[in-house]
């Protein structure tokens, strides 16, 4: 049993290894705008979010950002978005409080809890206790937020109390992220992998698997009670010169009955593959190598659309 949970834990690891390297080296691909806006949204952006916008086609990008202030706009029939002012007021407040870090206010674990909270309603500093540490205690109504500098050197690191007082924290913050995502202004994902290549040295036979959550399909909802929509996926193949090897489109139609057959499928994902066969009427045979695949898929339901590309080897 202990062996089994050992090789579960190492499994667990090496994945998030891989997950961590992966994003990396998306990140070092960004422009320097894009870096730069990834970095001022660390503490709202989800993850989910945040591997939509690495996956996009540089030319997506700014769609993207112009959508993700609108999905926390408090008043969207307003000009004003509240949360966008209110964030990056508060980054400029942090900079001007917490100097002296070493770095911007606005990157400290004071500056961090500022932006994602507002001030504090009660703020109380320990200059120097017995411990021979420095303190600060920031409440919020009862719940309070503790930063220790343990030389007394102006640097402040957050400190839980406890497991459940760090678990607390974190459903703040992730309170904090999801604020003003509502059903009618969410977004969708979708992933599209090559997950089967086999190759002669007269052929090509490949196939994508395209996957993405039932909750991220939006259904249109018919006079009998049914579900239904289509969703579209178009993929584009292309060598390093930007030269087009191959195109394809699905079409996929989901139906169902009533919502208590949907149901079920909740948290689950739907899934559909896309057959790849060269040389074709249209197509050659390409060289082994490394290939760009674009991929776009748009919802007919409300006309969601996404694209994202992406590196293969064939």
């Amino acid at each position: 049993m202990e062996k089994k949970l050992l090789r579960i834990f190492f499994l667990l690891s090496l994945v998030l290894a891989l997950n961590s390297c992966l994003t990396t080296r998306l990140e070092r691909k960004l422009s320097s705008e894009d870096s730069e806006w990834l970095s001022q949204v660390r503490y709202i952006i989800t993850s989910e979010e945040r591997k939509i916008f690495l996956e996009l086609p540089e030319s997506e990008r700014e769609q993207f950002k112009e959508d993700f202030w609108k999905r926390r706009d408090p008043d969207p029939d307003t000009e004003e978005n509240e949360f966008k002012e209110e964030y990056f007021n508060r980054m400029e407040q942090a900079n001007q409080m917490f100097m002296g870090e070493g770095r911007p206010g606005w990157l400290t674990d004071r500056g961090r809890i500022y932006i994602l909270f507002g001030p504090p309603s009660q703020r109380l500093t320990y200059p120097m206790e017995a411990s021979g540490y420095c303190r600060e205690v920031w409440y919020y109504g009862a719940f309070p937020v503790i930063f220790i500098d343990e030389h007394c050197s102006g640097n402040y690191i957050l400190s839980a109390i406890n497991l459940q007082h760090l678990q607390d924290l974190n459903l703040a913050q992730g309170y904090f992220q999801r604020q003003g995502l509502t059903r009618e202004r969410s977004f969708f994902n979708y992933d599209l992998k090559l997950v089967r290549s086999q190759r002669t040295s007269s052929s090509l036979k490949a196939v994508l698997s395209l996957s993405m959550r039932y909750e991220h399909i939006w259904f249109e909802v018919k006079d009998n009670a049914s579900l239904e929509t289509e969703l579209y996926l178009s993929v584009e193949i292309k060598n390093s010169q930007g030269e087009l090897v191959w195109s394809g489109q699905k079409t996929m139609a989901l139906y169902f009955r009533d919502e208590d057959e949907l149901k079920p499928l909740k948290g689950k994902k739907y899934q559909a593959e896309v057959e790849i066969n060269l040389p074709d009427e249209k197509y050659p045979l390409p060289p082994p190598g490394k290939y760009l695949l674009y991929s776009t898929l748009k919802q007919r339901t409300e006309g969601q659309e996404l694209k994202k590309v992406q590196e293969i080897k064939l």
